[in-house]
């Protein structure tokens, strides 16, 4: 009986340590494809993003402000498209986050269970809406308001260029809309799954509700809000067509009501009748864009350690 039970027991463990083994080749193989994929995606940006730089110069490319790829004596200049990209990502942040953030508390502390089952499916539904969709929405339902607008502000003015709404208020309010889900789904985790002992403790001390939310329960959720943003400029700085649709797709100073053209949306826009250096410096374009992300993921890495190097 018991020479039995021993036999049972070793074959047991020699067949979790098969399984064991063989987990681990798998988890390595995974591993190793998915840092084949960023490894072969930086070296073809790279490749087919250098060429136009050693062609044109990186000063002409990233400095110029002219715009003119099938000229008799094309131009390259992709500055304002640069400070689109930026001006716009952070003003769709600055307006996406604040609501987007406070919407995660109202789900995770104040809205009764019957509301959140209504809002919650609603937020979802809105990260499930396709971005041509949105588009749409903005051709036909915002920029008819932003051209009244652009009308009521510009009225007898005889310098500025009217865009029918189609400018880059329209894209920030599309880019605002759409970072939503991402910012209220990962924000309103990280706020439920602060301990509650915190919340206890706060409310203990005689501090409201309203003051343990601000002050105890979303510095605890930091490094998750922190995250939640972050993905939200990835979405914001990565769109493409919604944005096309709304925002006049010019080479323009990004100031409100000018059409405006992003980095994504230069790229969307000339691909598919590119050719030679014109194509080569959207790829540039692309690499740029490119490098724009791997700036963003280094920041949010920095930020996350020293979050928890602080919370240590």
């Amino acid at each position: 009986m018991n020479s039995g039970t021993h036999a049972s027991v070793m074959g047991n463990r020699k067949n979790k340590a098969v399984v064991e083994t063989v987990a681990q080749i798998v988890f390595t193989i995974c591993a190793f494809f998915a840092v084949l994929a960023v490894v072969s995606i930086t070296l073809y940006m790279i490749i087919s993003g250098t060429p136009a730089i050693l062609k044109v110069g990186l000063g002409e490319i990233l400095f110029g402000t002219e715009w003119m790829p099938t000229a008799a004596d094309p131009e390259f200049g992709i500055l304002w498209v640069i400070l689109t990209s930026i001006v716009g990502t952070t003003l769709a942040i600055l307006l996406g986050v604040p609501i987007g953030v406070l919407t995660a508390v109202f789900l995770a502390e104040v809205a009764p269970k019957t509301l959140a089952a209504i809002v919650k499916p609603a937020v979802e539904l809105l990260a499930g809406i396709p971005s041509v969709i949105y588009g749409l929405l903005g051709i036909y339902l915002l920029n008819p308001l932003m051209y009244k607008l652009e009308r009521l502000i510009f009225r007898g003015s005889t310098t500025h260029q009217f865009t029918g709404g189609a400018n880059l208020l329209s894209a920030v309010i599309v880019l605002a809309i759409m970072i939503l889900p991402t910012v209220i789904n990962i924000s309103e985790t990280s706020i439920r799954a602060v301990p509650a002992g915190i919340k206890s403790s706060s409310l203990a001390l005689g501090a409201s509700h309203v003051q343990t939310i601000f002050r105890s329960i979303l510095p605890a959720a930091k490094s998750g809000i922190v995250t939640a943003i972050v993905l939200g400029v990835g979405r914001a700085i990565g769109e493409a067509m919604a944005i096309t649709l709304v925002s006049g797709s010019s080479v323009n100073v990004p100031l409100p009501f000018n059409s405006v053209r992003f980095l994504t949306t230069a790229i969307v826009s000339e691909m598919g009748y590119s050719s030679g250096l014109h194509r080569q410096v959207l790829f540039t374009i692309g690499l740029v864009l490119f490098v724009f992300i791997m700036i963003i993921n280094v920041v949010l890495n920095k930020i996350l350690k020293k979050g928890a190097d602080d919370n240590e």
